[in-house]
């Protein structure tokens, strides 16, 4: 497990949210991701939930995964040398 950094949230925020603290990191994941500050591994992975949970949620809000002509390709390219295609 990488090292982590605490970061204080006064209770009353925390109560204002009417959030639990891992509910809180992981809207700031999500929100992260979709403003391209996080990559989707690691957006889902401080969010706590698998790659096709965190797939849903995007979803259900809207968020559009990252994902290009040129990584189609790469994984096009991946499979081929895979022998998968």
């Amino acid at each position: 497990m990488s090292p982590t950094v605490s970061i204080q949230i006064p209770l009353d925020v925390l109560h204002a949210t009417k959030m639990t603290p891992d509910e809180l990191k992981r809207e700031l994941a999500i929100h992260l991701f979709h403003e391209g500050k996080l990559s989707f591994g690691k957006a889902r992975e401080m969010a706590g939930v698998t790659g096709w949970t965190f797939q849903q949620i995007l979803g259900a809000r809207g968020i559009p995964v990252h994902y290009d002509v040129a990584d189609y390709e790469r994984d096009l390219a991946t499979l081929r040398d895979l022998g998968r295609l």
